[in-house]
Order: C-alpha cells, then structure tokens, then sequence
C-alpha cells in the first residue's frame, strides 16, 4: 500500500469514525465505483485525479451510466451496494469519502446533501 493510498484510508477511517481500517476501505471502494459509473463526461477524469491510484482506477472503470445519478438517488444506490446499509449509514460512508476537493468536482447539489455549501 503507498503512503498516499494509507493516508487517505487513515483520513477516510477518521472522518467516518470507523474502528477499522477495513470498514474506512469498504467505503473508500463504494463511493467512487458509484461515482464512476454516475458520473458523465469529463467530470469522472477530473475526479479520478482527486483519489489516490487504487481508488481512481475503481472510479475509472469501465462502466458508465447514460446520465448522472441525483445527490439523493446516489445515497440511495450506495446505501443498496453496502451489506446492511441505510440511506442514513450510507450518507456517512459517502461523507467520509468525499473531500472538500472531490465536492468541488461534483455536479450542483452533492455539496448541500453532505451539509457544505462550496458554491459561496
């Protein structure tokens, strides 16, 4: 594992206050499968930079949705990909994922959903 790939696990494990690493992992490979495959256009490039090379790669593959997900109908497809996941816990894992850096790279409104507003 590179010190970048450790890093943002550690930051992931943090902010979602998992009690192992395992659990910050689980979240970290969600999230950007689901945004890969929601995101359109140069938006999933752009985003791929933000997440350390393993994560990118999951962002980046191949499959790929004809039109991008809603903030809302995004929780509900993670909180579907993780094994006794709610729309609450999934909120949780998606937060803990997603930095300031990767919300700004995101469509209008997944800023509001995770309680940031960047557009000020």
């Amino acid at each position: 594992m590179t010190l970048r790939t450790e890093a943002f696990l550690d930051r992931v494990q943090e902010r979602g206050n998992y009690e192992t690493q395992q659990e910050a992992e689980r979240a970290a490979r969600v999230v950007p499968a689901l945004l890969g495959a929601h995101l359109v256009g140069e938006e999933r490039a752009e985003l791929a930079a933000r997440f350390p090379e393993t994560y990118a790669l999951i962002l980046l593959s191949p499959l790929q949705a004809a039109e991008p997900l809603s903030p809302e109908r995004f929780v509900r497809a993670t909180a579907a990909w993780i094994e006794g996941a709610t729309e609450k816990t999934a909120k949780w894992d998606v937060g803990a994922v997603l930095t300031r850096s990767v919300l700004l790279q995101l469509p209008v409104g997944f800023d509001l959903l995770f309680g940031r507003s960047l557009s000020t």
